[in-house]
Formats: C-alpha cells, sequence, structure tokens
C-alpha cells in the first residue's frame, strides 16, 4: 500500500508534509536531490501535450511576448500559487479572466472618449439587463513548447530582514517556490457572434492592448504577466538604466534576471523614508498603499505597478554575474485624481533618484561592485552598479553631480513623502519615528562623501577587507577594522554601512545640433557611504575616524 501511495503523481496528492509541499524549499534536501516542486513539474511536463491548441478559423488572434513572468493562479493547491491547466496539461489564461480585464479597459477608453459611448455593453454584455455582449473571448495559450523551461520561480520574503529588524543573524522566513511561465509569447482570441468590419475588429483590439498595459494574470505589480509594451497608459515616470552584479540562481542552479529587485528596492526605501517620518504602522499603511499588501488579513491593492522592459541582458555563468540594460516604467493601476497623481509623480521619481545616488538594486547592492573598484580582485563576486543609460535619462533624472548636491536631493525626497502624506490624511512625527535599523531620520543616518578621480580611487572597497587606519597602545601599533564587524554585517548578518560609487555625468553640446546638450560621462565619481549606527565601540571608533582629516570624507547628512 506504500508503494504504491508513492507512484501517485505530486500533482494528485494533498499538500501536506511527508506527501506534497510545493510551496516550501526544504532545506535538509542536498543538491542532487530535487525539490517536490521540481519533481511536480518535471511530472507535469512529461504528460502534458507538445503542440499548443490553434484557434478555428471563425477566430481572431493576435500574440504578445511576456517581458519576463507569467503566472495567473489555478487555485488548486493550498498554499501554492501555480498557472491554470487545461485539459491537456497546456497552460492558459482564461477567456473568463480575458474578458473581465477587457471590460474594465472598455470602460476606461469609453471615460476618456476615446471610444464610443455604449461600446463596453454592445461588446461583452450588459448584467443588469443580462443582455450578452457581441465578444466571445477564447483564453491566451502559449504559442510554442517553450513554455516548459524555467517553470520553478523562486520567492525570497525579505522586508523585516532588509529594513526593520536589529538582529539580523536569526533570518526570518526563507525562500519559497511557485509556478510560472518563463518569457512566454501567448496568443489571444477573440471571436464575434456578428459579422464585424476591419475598423470595429481595430476597436477590438486597441481595447485588448489597452487591458493588457495594466498585466496579466498575479503579481503584475510586482513586474509579472508585463506585455512588450506596444502602447504605454497611466505612466508615472520612465527611464533607462544600466547595471551589474550577482545574478538570482534558480533551483536547478541556472541564473535569472528578475526585475521585481526594482520594486523591493523602491519599497524598501520608501519604508525607511517614512519610517523616518511617522510611526512604523502608519509607515507600513503609507507603503502598502504605494506598492500594495497584507493588513490584518486583508489585501490592498496598490496604486503602483512596475515594469522593465529588457534591451539587452547578459548572464556569465562562470562567474555567476548579469549585465543588464533596459527601459524602467512605473505606471498607474487605479484612478486617482489629478492632484494625487502630480505628488505620486514627485514620490516616484524621486525615489529612484535616491535608489541610485545611494545603493542600487539586487543581490549585494549595499556595495559598490568590486570588481569594477577593486583592482586585482578575482574573489567571490561582491557588490552590484548601477548608472542612468542612453541620452536622456543621464541629463533628465540625475540630479546630482557635485557632493554638496546629496543632502538636496535627498531634502527633496522628504519633501515629496511629505506631501503624499497630507494628501493620505497622515500627520508627520518625526520625533516618534520607526525604531527599525534602517529608519531614515537625521538622528539614525548618516552620509559621508567625497570625490574620487577613477575607478581605482575608491578608499572605502578597501577598508571592507583591510584596516582602514592604526593606532598605538603604547609602542604597538594596532589595526583598525571594521570587517566583520556589526558596520559591515558578516554571513548571515545584514551589515549598517552602504558603499556607493556614483558615476559622474555632465552634460555637452550636441555635435549634431548645438542647441541641444547630451550626456558627457566623467572619469570621477562621487564615493557615498551611509550608515546606520549602533552603540558598538567598533562604530564609534570608525565614525571618529570618518570625521577626521585621514579618511579624505565630509559629512554630508545627518546629525552629528
Amino acid at each position: 500500500m506504500i508503494a504504491t501511495a508513492k507512484n501517485v503523481p505530486l500533482m494528485f496528492r494533498a499538500q501536506v508534509e511527508g506527501r506534497c509541499q510545493l510551496q516550501r524549499i526544504d532545506p535538509r534536501r542536498r543538491g542532487y536531490e530535487k525539490q517536490d516542486v521540481q519533481i511536480w513539474t518535471e511530472e507535469w511536463i512529461d504528460k502534458a501535450e507538445e503542440h499548443p491548441p490553434a484557434f478555428g478559423s471563425e477566430v481572431q488572434s493576435h500574440s504578445y511576448q511576456i517581458t519576463w513572468r507569467f503566472i495567473n493562479n489555478g487555485g488548486q493547491d493550498d498554499g501554492i500559487i501555480r498557472p491554470v491547466i487545461g485539459a491537456r496539461g497546456i497552460p492558459f489564461y482564461p477567456g473568463s479572466s480575458m474578458k473581465g480585464i477587457f471590460r474594465r479597459a472598455a470602460q476606461q477608453l469609453e471615460q476618456s472618449g476615446e471610444i464610443e459611448a455604449g461600446s463596453c455593453d454592445r461588446l461583452c454584455g450588459n448584467p443588469a439587463t443580462f443582455s450578452p455582449g457581441n465578444l466571445r473571448f477564447h483564453g491566451g495559450y502559449p504559442t510554442s513548447n517553450q513554455w516548459t523551461e524555467g517553470l520553478v520561480d523562486i520567492i525570497h520574503p525579505q522586508k523585516s530582514w532588509q529594513v526593520q529588524e536589529s538582529n539580523t543573524r536569526q533570518k526570518s522566513g526563507g525562500a519559497f517556490a511557485q509556478i510560472s511561465l518563463y518569457k512566454p509569447e501567448l496568443n489571444f482570441g477573440i471571436s464575434s457572434t456578428t459579422p464585424l468590419l476591419e475598423t470595429e475588429w481595430d476597436t477590438i483590439w486597441k481595447i485588448w492592448e489597452t487591458a493588457l498595459s495594466f498585466g496579466l494574470g498575479c503579481r503584475v505589480a510586482a513586474g509579472y504577466g508585463q506585455v512588450v509594451p506596444r502602447q504605454l497608459s497611466n505612466m508615472l515616470f520612465r527611464c533607462r538604466i544600466k547595471g551589474q552584479g550577482p545574478a538570482s540562481k534558480c533551483l536547478d542552479g541556472s541564473l535569472e534576471f528578475r526585475p521585481n529587485i526594482f520594486r523591493a528596492a523602491l519599497r524598501g526605501h520608501a519604508l525607511r523614508i517614512f519610517g523616518g517620518l511617522s510611526s512604523d504602522r502608519n509607515a507600513e499603511s503609507l507603503v502598502d498603499t504605494l506598492f500594495g499588501g497584507i493588513q490584518k488579513n486583508e489585501g490592498k491593492w496598490g496604486l503602483l505597478a512596475m515594469q522593465f522592459n529588457e534591451r539587452s541582458l547578459d548572464l556569465n555563468t562562470q562567474k555567476g554575474t548579469y549585465s543588464v540594460m533596459g527601459d524602467l516604467s512605473w505606471r498607474l493601476t487605479q484612478p486617482i485624481s489629478l492632484e494625487h497623481q502630480t505628488v505620486l509623480k514627485d514620490l516616484i521619481k524621486r525615489l529612484m533618484q535616491f535608489a541610485m545616488l545611494l545603493g542600487g538594486f539586487g543581490k549585494s547592492w549595499r556595495r559598490a561592485d568590486h570588481e569594477l573598484f577593486l583592482e586585482d580582485y578575482n574573489k567571490q563576486v561582491i557588490g552590484s552598479h548601477w548608472q542612468w543609460a542612453g541620452k536622456n535619462s543621464p541629463m533628465v533624472h540625475n540630479p546630482v553631480r557635485k557632493l554638496n548636491q546629496v543632502a538636496t536631493c535627498i531634502q527633496k525626497l522628504q519633501d515629496a513623502a511629505l506631501k503624499w502624506m497630507e494628501i493620505q490624511d497622515v500627520t508627520p512625527n518625526p520625533d516618534r519615528c520607526a525604531d527599525w535599523r534602517e529608519t531614515w531620520h537625521p538622528s539614525t543616518v548618516q552620509v559621508w562623501g567625497r570625490f574620487a578621480e577613477d575607478r581605482e580611487g575608491s578608499a572605502a572597497v578597501r577598508w571592507l577587507h583591510q584596516p582602514y587606519s592604526y593606532r598605538y597602545q603604547g609602542k604597538q601599533e594596532v589595526p583598525m577594522s571594521i570587517k566583520g564587524t556589526s558596520v559591515t554585517g558578516k554571513l548571515n548578518q545584514v551589515g549598517r554601512l552602504w558603499h556607493r560609487m556614483y558615476p559622474i555625468v555632465l552634460t555637452k553640446p550636441d555635435p549634431e545640433n548645438p542647441e541641444k546638450r547630451i550626456p558627457k560621462p566623467m572619469p570621477g565619481y562621487l564615493e557615498l557611504l551611509t550608515v546606520f549606527p549602533d552603540d558598538t565601540q567598533d562604530f564609534a571608533d570608525f565614525l571618529e575616524f570618518l570625521a577626521s582629516d585621514r579618511s579624505g570624507f565630509q559629512q554630508l547628512w545627518g546629525d552629528h
């Protein structure tokens, strides 16, 4: 009986320990032992139909490329998000879901006057009068069997560990799994019960592409289900950036660049900023309003959704790194007043500038890329490096070119946060700010800076590995180091120091059009240190050194 039970595919087993646990990543299993979610997906792929279904001749269809991952929760198993699966094992986007977002887009276009009034009821039906619409929605299917690759998706909840917890030696939570399609191309079908003119079909596909701009399926605010844009709607902020750093590793050992790092970074910075202006409860509520969240077992739909459209991506399997460039967009998910939109646009712009100025995105964002800034470094990959890219972003979105502009950039973000708090009816109270490790308050954080002439001119990158100074005890010279202390952290402990080499980009006249200006990258960098001091002697000694002439740094923000 026991042997027979073990032969039952995991898809048909209960989600309990000892039978099947798809979401859990069991740390006790060694590299050669597959996790349940890996076995589940292999069993699924093995029995699924090889070729996706094709629509009939009466159905009009268009294909669209998903920029990263796509998932729509089948709701079949407790605790795990996995796709809706058809009778032949092919994942698909249901026609009912398709009709729902199509109706929403049609209503929005009616209100804006872009399509004829009454179009929504005519096409989708009117539930109030039980009258059916002309259209039939046949869902969306992958166009090839490439959907079978890279299905296992790993999630690392890290908000508390990154921002709030003081003791990070005991990391709360762990990695979880979900199943999603990696960069699929989906073909969507629509038919009509009555003959339609070509111009009417043009309107229908315009509505559908507006619907696609909202995102498809689950977790769209985090970058899932985003389509390579044919049109942009509800846009708040857009820029081009490029960066490099340690890539995420999948369960099978392959590498992946995960665009949700941008949302994670901005959410964390918003939490830090609001936490320094109000209580922890108010800060978390404000951040959930922006990015979505769950409070008291109730979900909150966030105002912001993110999309990253890759222009180039290189994954170095030997080093375990990525190098990427693309367009990052933030858009509005729901209607708000024009006044609120104006304030929100400024807030998201300032958060992006703050993230680019003082840190970066993804794994090891608290450190400058050692390969770039530490000569002859060939050990474990440490750090990331990000910069504005293209012709416009380095000029339009880059607010800092000198050290004396750093404090202004931070102050403008705080001002934008205060304006948003005002329209959300939240009263600032910096005297009772959140008691977190990285609360952004002048009494808890300091920013130091210096000018570095070139890549090899970084001073602080060496302090992470070597003594930053020496002192005499009697006649003996004793090294002073922050390595392995609470300043820098160590394995499974988040440090209290951010190190950033911010590229200096000036402007020059465009040779093709002297009336315009174009970016002019300079060899120098602004070397910036952001520290969140604790009460250890190691930190006191390091801050004393920073304030001395020997360090070469000057304090740019925060109380002394």
